[in-house]
């Protein structure tokens, strides 16, 4: 099954010029399907770029997707055409009314300030709050993975000394969930970022929770929900680049600390943009053929990438979202 774009949208040429099969909404209207409603919150600069990314690996699932686009009030890109905001994308405001069957949340270059310092954080933090109770299940990806955990369960970020910067390989600690399905023991993933988040807030989180439960009886055996006893769980994780995968809500809730989603040239162009500013920036590790920027990327992360979004969709959205929409709770 094809993805349900907005007329017009950049990325439907663009990917089409690349085989993978999209359609418009006008010809989708046509089909007698439910499809299932995914919104992007794009904190990207480069926003056309990120949609682009993002629909290249949600188009391989069978399922007909319809995807919206939601933008932030307190914020207004510099970096997008007005033009292409006003046509593609909505205000918090216009959809928090409505219930989607899965989220994305994207990262954003916010990562130096504290996370009550930006801008549209009081904004971020009723998004957060919407989407445990509008969406089966969300996807939070590198700063948006941070504060999501930040926000929802008081996990710290951690300045790193040099950027996370390059593709590490990465652990499945529990191979036989649904999300890893069809991966091997060790898979990909590009990272690019400044801040960390570490095991032992987790591990703290954990066990604060599960003092807390059995205190009131709810850890017990006849009692309680192991969710409540147990909220996260670190499911993927690289000796390099640290925790990258977090599950919370029995999969409800994902936070990506990488970027899957990004294509083979992305961190190239951010090396290339960086050394033209004159800005400190090591090489991308674990990327170049040779570690010779003049041969270029060598890919080892896209088959992976689409496995993880289309197990996401079909083990944690379509396999548990309701046929009626409004009830999601």
């Amino acid at each position: 099954m094809p993805l349900t774009l907005p007329d017009r949208l950049p990325a439907i040429d663009l990917l089409k010029e690349e085989n993978i099969f999209v359609i418009d909404s006008s010809r989708a209207s046509s089909q007698d399907i439910r499809p299932l409603r995914i919104v992007i919150l794009n904190l990207m600069p480069i926003k056309i770029t990120t949609e682009t990314d993002l629909i290249r690996v949600l188009s391989n699932s069978p399922l007909q997707l319809e995807l919206s686009f939601m933008k932030i009030k307190s914020h207004t890109s510099k970096n997008t055409p007005i033009e292409h905001m006003k046509a593609f994308y909505k205000d918090f405001e216009l959809l928090k009314h409505e219930k989607f069957d899965g989220m994305i949340i994207t990262g954003a270059p916010v990562e130096h300030l504290e996370y009550e310092e930006v801008n549209y954080w009081d904004e971020m933090q009723e998004i957060f709050a919407w989407a445990k109770t509008h969406v089966t299940s969300t996807l939070y990806i590198c700063w948006a993975a941070q504060a999501g955990l930040y926000y929802h369960y008081g996990v710290p970020k951690y300045p790193l000394p040099a950027k996370m910067f390059g593709i590490f390989p990465q652990r499945t600690l529990l191979p036989r969930l649904p999300i890893f399905r069809g991966f091997d023991d060790v898979f990909y993933m590009p990272h690019s970022r400044h801040t960390e988040i570490r095991r032992e807030d987790i591990e703290a989180v954990n066990a604060a929770a599960l003092a807390s439960a059995s205190a009131s009886g709810a850890g017990s055996v006849l009692g309680g929900s192991p969710a409540e006893a147990h909220p996260l769980t670190i499911i993927a994780e690289s000796e390099e680049s640290g925790v990258s995968i977090v599950m919370a809500r029995e999969g409800r809730e994902f936070f990506i600390t990488g970027h899957a989603e990004y294509s083979p040239l992305t961190l190239d162009t951010e090396y290339r943009r960086d050394l033209a500013k004159g800005l400190p920036i090591d090489m991308p590790r674990h990327y170049y053929r040779d570690d010779d920027p003049d041969k270029g990327p060598l890919v080892t992360w896209r088959a992976h990438a689409n496995l993880l979004f289309t197990n996401w969709l079909n083990y944690y959205v379509y396999q548990e979202t309701p046929y009626d929409i409004n009830a999601i709770h």
